[in-house]
């Protein structure tokens, strides 16, 4: 295989493996080659990253895990991008999974895609990364499954001092002529369209 090509291999694979990375030996089982092919080709982008002063990545190794960072001379580009939430529009379904673990933290994910009725992996984890939900804990049993909660940068956001602020959802409400889900979402677009 040719040397752009391993590279662009491992890249992408980093690229994919975000946080996590990936060790020498997993890029080497993915890509069909050996584990000093590897090496070499991690070394030889980790030189370009670093030589390249318009790169706005790097490649760091810690504890033998491989990822793609972001150079720190870049930090004050990202801080504006993370602080700035006009930019960062939620989904219908962000906001609706939003609104079930606003309302009935601390949740599982298995328990909020009983209330959906559809997985929910994709808006937990686009909530988690915009710091609007976390995990709080693990659930007792089998698994232990995590637990999720809002932040306080969720309280920041819809602008209330805690979360009893929310408003209460209503009582007479018949499950039969309501789901769940359409009852959360209504309730808390609300809120967030007064906001």
């Amino acid at each position: 295989m040719n040397s752009n090509k391993l590279l662009s291999r491992i890249e992408a694979l980093l690229f994919v493996a975000g946080d996590e990375g990936m060790t020498a030996k997993q890029l080497a089982q993915y890509i069909e080659v050996e584990v000093m092919d590897i090496e070499a080709g991690l070394s030889e982008l980790q030189s370009q990253y670093e030589e390249e002063a318009s790169r706005g990545i790097t490649l760091k190794e810690l504890a033998g895990m491989y990822q793609l960072t972001t150079k720190p001379d870049v930090a004050n580009t990202l801080k504006k991008l993370i602080e700035n939430p006009t930019n960062q529009v939620l989904t219908a379904a962000s906001l609706e999974v939003l609104a079930i673990i606003a309302y009935k933290q601390p949740i599982t994910r298995a328990e909020i895609e009983d209330i959906r009725g559809v997985k929910s992996e994709r808006p937990i984890a686009t909530l988690v990364s915009r710091a609007l939900a976390q995990e709080v804990g693990r659930a007792e049993g089998t698994g232990r499954a995590i637990l999720y909660g809002t932040t306080k940068e969720f309280l920041n956001y819809f602008g209330l001092k805690n979360i009893q602020e929310l408003p209460p959802l209503p009582e007479d409400v018949d499950a039969e002529e309501e789901q769940p889900t359409d009852l959360f979402l209504s309730k808390f677009q609300e809120t967030f369209n007064q906001n």
